[in-house]
């Protein structure tokens, strides 16, 4: 074989697309796309968007259908911008197959991706997100009687220095200054306001601060520690298949007890949407949380909707019943649930189940910190996120793999499963040949024809005797 020497850089005029490379699509996605194809998912969402695209005037748009692929390959890619999802649609020639895009046409530009996210509304998403449910509903894998609710923060696309007051609209740099003449420094300097800050009290609350760029960003405290401005994410999970039943999006400095009505609210109706076509539809009855959620008035609007709760209750010592006597039942009753067995596997399940969620949407999905901006946006891509970890549920159900990434360890899985057998048997069959002796003597002399030769044998020395 001859050394190949590098040619002319300079291109064919014309090429014909039988010489153009192709590629047999990535195995997860080809499923994914048979999965999709199998219950109509392009009809399903370009009759949901008809409405938002002109019949005759204007360039031709980018199909609905692409469009939430787009968006799901970000889940499963683990891609956090639209700009990344673009760039990798034009790197792949799987995901070219998996997009349905033809050779003769580019991929989408994440302006086009971007401009048609803003033009389909927030409740076509959430159809999209429901329709992937009932695929749930069918394969068996939503229940949707017992649900846990959690909640995560997630860093906004807002930097802390681009705050101001909602009083009188100066930046915090300008607000120090003041702060600092007021206390007698004419010309201060960057490291008088950094200590001037360290000292004072009560430095940014989201009362007297706002982000002009985006309002929906709160400051909050970070898991790691660090103040940022974020928003929250709160999912309900149903705790016996893990599947998410539904996704809100509020702001980073509301409490636990406030956003669970809403995310409680949405869970009822999105397990309602989800079994429409369900003869005998099973309703939401049991709610599970941490003790973030537990107070009087959670307690009291669960037990009058009859939702029955598991939420770990704080401990406040002996408890006084006088202001608020009311409540004293229904927490009483859901601190006698968590207390028995069945309430602490759950409260096992609950942390098991919401932390994997987290994980896969915001951590390995990539939307831990949002380059959107607004909860409208953001919660846009939530739902179809939330959507791709359901269709990967799906897929485990279907070929034992959720993620393409999974496919990546699957021929070392293999390797080892096979060695761990083959070392299995050769210890096996060397326990085997170490016994090989004793067994063969032990089937000479339980055989009849030995038994046959020592009864003789005895015979013939009790005669002899």
């Amino acid at each position: 074989m001859a050394m190949g020497t590098r040619q002319s850089e300079q291109s064919s005029l014309w090429v014909a697309t039988a010489e153009l490379p192709k590629s047999p699509g990535h195995p997860f996605y080809t499923r994914l796309n048979a999965l999709l194809d199998a219950d109509d998912f392009d009809q399903f969402v370009e009759g949901q968007c008809a409405k938002f695209y002109a019949p005759v005037m204007g360039r031709p748009s980018l199909e609905p259908g692409r469009y939430f692929r787009l968006l799901l390959l970000g889940y499963f890619e683990g891609i956090d911008s639209e700009r990344g999802i673009a760039w990798r649609a034009t790197d792949s020639l799987g995901v070219r197959s998996f997009l349905r895009l033809p050779l003769d046409e580019p991929p989408p530009d994440h302006s086009t991706i971007s401009r048609t996210r803003r033009a389909i509304d927030l409740e076509t998403h959430r159809a999209v997100f429901t329709w992937v449910q009932q695929r749930l509903v069918a394969a068996g894998l939503l229940k949707g009687k017992t649900v846990a609710i959690d909640a995560t923060t997630l860093e906004a696309n807002a930097a802390m220095r681009s705050i101001v007051r909602r009083d009188t609209e100066e930046s915090y740099q300008e607000f120090l200054t003041g702060l600092a003449k007021a206390s007698g420094i004419e010309t201060p300097t960057r490291e008088d306001l950094a200590r001037l800050d360290r000292k004072r009290k009560k430095k940014t609350s989201n009362k007297d601060w706002t982000n002009p760029f985006d309002p929906d960003a709160k400051v909050a405290k970070m898991k790691d520690g660090r103040t940022h401005l974020a928003h929250k994410a709160e999912h309900a999970v149903d705790l016996e298949t893990g599947a998410i039943v539904a996704v809100t999006l509020q702001g980073a400095d509301q409490g636990d007890t406030t956003t669970i009505v809403e995310t409680a609210i949405a869970a009822a109706e999105q397990i309602e949407d989800a079994q429409a076509d369900v003869q005998a539809p099973q309703p939401l009855e049991e709610i599970i949380a941490d003790k973030g959620y537990h107070s009087n008035e959670t307690m009291v609007d669960l037990d009058a909707v009859g939702l029955r709760s598991y939420v770990a209750e704080p401990d406040r010592g002996r408890r006084d019943w006088s202001k608020a006597p009311e409540a004293q039942a229904p927490v009483y009753d859901n601190r006698r649930r968590i207390r028995g067995s069945r309430g602490r596997r759950l409260m096992r399940q609950r942390g098991e189940r919401n932390e994997r969620s987290f994980a896969h949407l915001y951590d390995t999905g990539g939307m831990r910190r949002t380059h959107l901006r607004g909860h409208t946006n953001i919660l846009k891509r939530l739902l179809i996120h939330a959507g791709g970890f359901n269709l990967g549920l799906v897929m485990r159900h279907l070929i034992g793999i959720g993620t393409p990434r999974g496919l990546q360890d699957r021929p070392a899985t293999v390797m080892a499963t096979l060695l761990v057998l083959i070392g299995a048997a050769r210890r096996r069959l060397v326990a085997i040949s170490a016994w090989q002796p004793l067994m063969a003597a032990v089937r000479w002399f339980t055989s009849p024809t030995t038994q046959v030769v020592n009864s003789s044998a005895a015979d013939t020395y009790a005669t002899g005797c």
